[in-house]
């Protein structure tokens, strides 16, 4: 517990220079770019037009996803899309965030948890912003307000929170051996076909493989974010899935901490 009130405290106490360099990191990522930050929405529009014209135009597998008089499609779609682009930055460079800022490190000794906060700040603007996209989009597809999405908060909460505790650990990992980042990109594209992110999880026909999938924090966040803009639920109606979120939520939290605390002080050495 010593470790984590570590963390907190760090993080508190450096939470003004943390939000300055997760804005510069979105300013790093647009400069010399003549359509700046018009690219956070091009590629993920991109990708999701891809997609849809593959599942919905062409393997006419869009018409099942709701019943009669359901919203259209895309809906469904961008609502699982939207949170894995930021679970996919998370696993991809969030999980190496310490060769990222070598300098926050070794110059100005920063505190490492605090590192992975700011990526994951801002990864999670990205985030809001492409948030505020699917809005939009549920808004054109006649849908109106209503209390389920008065989840989406929540749910953004915890996303980031459970995954920069994720960078926590595995950029710590990461950063005592290249051999974990590239398992974790490897898995990248698994994690992606396996976690329900571009089919309904609750068709499944296996009875197992969906209790596995209750363990898997991608489709926790896919499943939940569909609930609030498209299937109208909320996300503590399953308590499998709940249960199975709050199991990896709390392992992930005690390896995280483990990790932080043998590692710490040598990740400097280190790079």
């Amino acid at each position: 517990m010593s470790t984590l009130g570590t963390i907190l405290k760090d993080n508190w106490a450096w939470r003004k220079q943390i939000g300055r360099l997760a804005l510069f990191e979105l300013v790093k990522k647009s400069r010399g770019a003549v359509l700046s930050w018009s690219w956070f929405f091009i590629k993920p529009a991109m990708y999701i037009f891809c997609f849809w014209f593959a599942l919905d135009i062409g393997l006419r597998v869009g018409s099942g996803a709701g019943e009669a008089g359901a919203p259209p499609y895309i809906l469904w779609l961008c609502a699982g899309l939207i949170p894995w682009f930021f679970m996919q930055d998370m696993l991809g460079a969030g999980i190496d965030v310490m060769h990222r800022y070598p300098y926050l490190v070794n110059k100005i000794k920063f505190p490492l948890s605090g590192i992975s906060t700011i990526f994951t700040g801002a990864t999670m603007l990205v985030q809001l912003m492409l948030m505020a996209a699917l809005f939009v989009i549920y808004f054109a597809c006649g849908m109106s307000f209503d209390v389920y999405l008065l989840q989406v908060p929540v749910l953004l909460l915890m996303m980031f929170i459970f995954w920069d505790i994720v960078s926590i650990m595995f950029s710590q990992l990461s950063a005592i051996s290249k051999d974990v980042k590239n398992l974790m990109n490897a898995m990248s594209t698994p994690f992606f076909w396996l976690s329900g992110v571009i089919f309904n999880v609750k068709s499944v026909p296996v009875d197992w493989i969906q209790v596995i999938l209750h363990f898997n924090p991608i489709t926790f966040f896919v499943t939940s974010f569909r609930g609030a803009f498209y299937d109208k639920t909320w996300f503590w109606e399953d308590p499998t899935l709940c249960l199975g979120f709050a199991v990896v939520f709390v392992v992930t939290l005690a390896l995280a901490l483990f990790v932080y605390g043998k590692f710490n002080e040598e990740v400097a050495d280190v790079l």
